[in-house]
């Protein structure tokens, strides 16, 4: 229940996601083999910062879409946090 409360906090403070995939060839077929999200966040409370960065690095552990995908492709992430 508190981490969801983290992540519901987490969405609101979001202004965009970037997600990249790289693909290579095999066999003359073009294939995704991983993906990088960058979330850009605004965060007024400074003090969330770290509660934060630990949601987003254990968000993929526990995200369908990505559990469903690995390990054939490879997903990372990352997160810019400014002054909100």
């Amino acid at each position: 229940e508190a981490r969801w409360q983290r992540v519901k906090l987490i969405q609101q403070e979001i202004v965009s996601r970037i997600a990249e995939g790289e693909v290579e060839e095999e066999d003359k077929v073009l294939i995704l083999k991983r993906i990088h999200v960058t979330y850009r966040l605004k965060l007024a409370d400074q003090e969330k910062r770290d509660a934060v960065e630990r949601v987003l690095a254990a968000h993929v552990k526990f995200c369908p879409v990505a559990r469903s995908l690995m390990p054939s492709i490879a997903i990372t992430t990352s997160v810019e946090i400014e002054p909100g």
